[in-house]
């Protein structure tokens, strides 16, 4: 509860300091409000459940985790946006509000226990997410990228809702605790499909926020259209974001029909790690890859979901932990590398503007080698265990046949995340010598070296949810 209430009187905050004639105290400000909500987001760790508004939104140590993985992408995602400073278009105050807002709705989220707080908590994120994408006014593709996002989001949002509504006419409620005791009781007794249509329809609304196949069509255009800083922030809070809640949603409510459901969400699994994988081997643009990357890795962790056992919940804690580590440090470097070089009047994001990266540039080589590697999973890294987990919960649950799919597909992804490392390394280029601002270098060692240690130490983070 607290980081909603910080994090709305914070939004507001920003806003007002956007007035203020001092542009630098702007960005350490809101960099400090994300601290404080961080600080605040633990306070009632280990209270066990805890119930808030009006029994509306659930509090315990698993959702801490999520809202902790989230505030910390979004702090990191902040301290290396300086550039909004430096440009005269931008409106800073406006965009960190933004962001801000949305992370509340992301909250929300996360501890739903009850149904029309989910919706809330989407439709708060979904809103901000569709003006940040289309911050970039005078650029065309941001501005298809933004359309594309709130009409296929709106159509999304419709199956949503009709999913709600078909489960409280099954139901006779919107409380997750209530729909678990029909399902638990009545539902045995009488099967309803009026239950069915609607968990598939809530499903088919959240799996498009989270980038699942077939509902990602959106993804690729609107990675590549949106401001790269608001793609990191869309592909590390939304993707966690969304797989909380939808964790929550069928951990909580409808594990005892789970032999109904686990079918349909095994297949949209393997679909999209397919999807993701392959797509991704096409493209040019490295932007574009890492939005089939984020396809494929929703992939990942659907496997967690499909399986649903006792390691599932650990699962997805660490691999979207990992997965916005390494997302993050690869956005950050190719801001720079394309603030660099230019395609057209446009920042060049295809693989060859970092052909000979490591030769003026070595740390931010290393820094994307590591991301890459991550994402790849190769041990050593985050990723690594992120993927073991996975794998791991899948056979808990007996459903080898996913894993084998999963783990050629990840050969499949070497391929395309090679590619950078071998164009920074190997190939001759003209990448200058690239200035990164001291707070920068920060974030992307911290980062670089959480997914170091992780990979070397994963169970520092056992044991604590």
């Amino acid at each position: 509860m607290y980081p909603i209430v910080l994090l709305s009187v914070f939004g507001i905050a920003s806003l007002f300091l956007g007035f203020s004639k001092s542009k630098n105290i702007l960005l350490p400000s809101v960099l400090l409000f994300l601290a404080l909500a961080l600080a605040g987001n633990f306070i009632d760790w280990n209270q066990g459940q805890l119930l808030y508004f009006y029994d509306m939104l659930r509090v315990n140590n698993l959702t801490m985790a999520f809202n902790g993985i989230v505030l910390v992408s979004a702090f990191m995602i902040v301290a290396i946006s300086g550039g909004f400073q430096d440009n005269a278009d931008s409106e800073p105050a406006e965009y960190y509000g933004l962001m801000l807002f949305s992370l509340v709705g992301a909250i929300m989220m996360i501890g739903f226990e009850h149904l029309i707080m989910l919706f809330i908590g989407v439709e708060i994120l979904s809103v901000a997410m569709y003006v940040l994408t289309g911050s970039n006014k005078r650029n065309l593709r941001s501005n298809e990228a933004a359309l594309k996002y709130f009409l296929m989001g709106a159509f999304a949002t419709g199956f949503m809702l009709f999913g709600m509504a078909l489960l409280y006419g099954a139901t006779g409620s919107f409380s997750l605790t209530q729909i678990q005791s029909f399902v638990l009781t009545s539902h045995v007794a009488s099967p309803s499909y009026i239950l069915y249509a609607g968990l598939l329809l809530l499903l088919i609304g959240m799996l498009f926020k989270v980038s699942a196949a077939p509902f990602h069509f959106w993804t690729p255009d609107v990675y590549e259209g949106a401001p790269t800083i608001f793609t990191a922030f869309m592909s590390t809070v939304v993707k966690t974001a969304g797989f909380a809640a939808i964790y929550r949603l069928l951990d909580h409510s409808f594990t005892s029909i789970y032999s109904y459901w686990w079918i349909v969400v095994a297949a949209i699994t393997v679909l999209t790690l397919m999807v993701g994988n392959i797509g991704a081997t096409s493209q040019n643009s490295f932007k574009r890859m890492l939005a089939y990357s984020g396809i494929s890795h929703a992939g990942y962790l659907l496997i967690a979901v499909t399986a649903l056992s006792k390691p599932s919940q650990n699962a997805i804690v660490f691999y979207s932990l990992a997965y916005s580590l390494a997302t993050i440090c690869a956005f950050a470097v190719l801001m720079l590398v394309s603030k660099e070089n230019t395609l057209e009047g446009q920042p060049d994001e295809r693989y060859d503007a970092f052909n000979g990266l490591a030769k003026n540039n070595p740390f931010l080589a290393f820094v994307l080698t590591v991301s890459m590697l991550s994402l790849a999973g190769i041990p050593l890294t985050a990723g690594f265990w992120g993927k073991f987990m996975v794998f791991t919960s899948a056979a808990d649950r007996g459903i080898i046949w996913i894993t084998v799919i999963a783990v050629l597909m990840s050969t499949v992804g070497i391929y395309y995340y090679f590619r950078v490392i071998i164009a920074s390394y190997l190939r001759d280029g003209n990448v200058v010598k690239i200035r990164v601002a001291p707070f920068f270098q920060v974030i992307l060692v911290l980062a670089t070296f959480l997914t170091l240690l992780f990979g070397i130490a994963p169970g520092l983070l056992e044991g604590l949810i």
